[in-house]
């Protein structure tokens, strides 16, 4: 029997099989089941994330949206409510909603009037104005405290 001291090198794709490779890099069939985890925790993840994404646009409790809502969006929220249109050919129908209110926001009111002030740019306008207004009266008020200070402090007797 010849003696194997002296064997061939191995070369090419016959010395690096797959499986060879794969376990060297981490993701051969031992680590089948790690990686198994790994997908089922990022599936899980995305699907929470992405529920909260849904849930956070289109929120079937009303108080659990993660976005807050400022005050003056509060307050005109009765303008962008969900209206039920009548069907365009029902006349009897669209009289009926005509008479209720018609469209909320729009130009054109329930007696066919075209009214210019029920715009959003008034809208902004008018919560613009009233800050302005709320700002002013600070100023006011505290211009007013200062002064009243000066002249108690001056010994005239002001209330």
């Amino acid at each position: 029997m010849p003696l194997k001291r002296f064997q061939k090198p191995l070369t090419g794709l016959s010395y690096y099989t797959s499986d060879k490779f794969l376990s060297k890099i981490g993701i051969g069939k031992e680590d089948h089941h790690f990686w198994k985890q790994i997908g089922k925790g990022l599936i899980c993840t995305y699907a929470l994330f992405g529920t909260v994404w849904v849930l956070n646009e289109t929120s079937p409790f009303g108080w659990w949206t993660l976005k807050p809502v400022p005050k003056e969006e509060k307050e005109l929220a009765h303008l962008y409510e969900r209206r039920l249109f009548p069907y365009p050919g029902d006349a009897e129908a669209m009289e009926e909603f005509v008479a209720k209110g018609g469209m909320i926001g729009t130009a054109i009111g329930p007696k066919g009037i075209i009214e210019t002030d029920k715009d959003s740019f008034s809208y902004e306008k008018q919560l613009q104005d009233n800050k302005l207004d709320q700002e002013a009266l600070k100023l006011w008020m505290r211009m007013k405290n200062e002064v009243v200070s000066e002249l108690q402090e001056k010994g005239f007797d002001v209330e």
